[in-house]
């Protein structure tokens, strides 16, 4: 059974992405901070409560790990330095300890708009320039990684199944929004994905969307 390592899993989008990686029959360890609350969907998944920053111990958890989804994300707060902390430099420490770990495969969970500079919402300390510094330092470094860029995250779980999720490359699409239990799901369709290795995949969905597998789209984007 191979092992998946997440990190932000107490997170909206984290717990999700375990709930879902152990209903396919991962084992799953379930990375998050000393203080947070532990959710519901954390059930039957290892939990290692560290620091991101502590290299030596997140190394030790990513050892013997086949993948890792980052789910980290900046929350709102006062401390304007938060998506530079969280979005960056937590990323490159994440990075660094793959290295160590022989932790090949990852998975990146930013934003729409990555990148940008002007947008409202960099008014929360530069969130999408951070984003997208971090995700340059994951295409660097030399690992099997994938970005997923998500929409306006929703919390809605009814309903999945009528959405369809509209991919596509990166800065393609402006706006929109996804339920956060259908990004843990192309997340994880990504891991067991070859084409979407380094790949920047922008995801929203709506009803009126066709539904169209991760693999299928990838496979269209690749002849066109």
């Amino acid at each position: 059974m191979a092992t998946l390592a997440v990190t932000g899993a107490s997170g909206k989008t984290g717990w999700r992405v375990v709930e879902e990686a152990l209903r396919r029959g991962w084992r799953v360890k379930a990375i998050l901070r000393p203080g947070s609350d532990v959710p519901a969907g954390l059930a039957g998944a290892e939990l290692v409560r560290l620091e991101l920053g502590d290299g030596e111990a997140l190394s030790a958890a990513l050892s013997g790990c086949d993948a890792l989804v980052i789910a980290t994300g900046a929350r709102p707060s006062i401390d304007l330095s938060g998506p530079l902390k969280v979005d960056a430099l937590a990323v490159r420490s994440q990075i660094a300890a793959c290295r160590r770990a022989g932790l090949k495969r990852v998975v990146l969970v930013s934003s729409l708009c990555s990148g940008r500079w002007i947008h409202p919402l960099n008014l929360f300390g530069l969130i999408l320039v951070w984003k997208g510094v971090g995700e340059r330092w994951l295409a660097a470094s030399g690992l099997e990684w994938t970005v997923v860029r998500p929409g306006g995250l929703k919390e809605t779980e009814e309903g999945l199944e009528s959405e369809g999720i509209r991919f596509s490359g990166p800065d393609q699409q402006e706006s929109d929004s996804i339920p956060r239990r259908l990004v843990a799901r192309v997340c994880l369709d990504a891991l067991d994905t070859p084409a979407a290795v380094g790949r920047i995949i922008e995801i929203t969905s709506s009803p009126q969307q066709q539904a169209v597998e991760l693999a299928e789209w990838l496979a269209g984007a690749a002849e066109s």
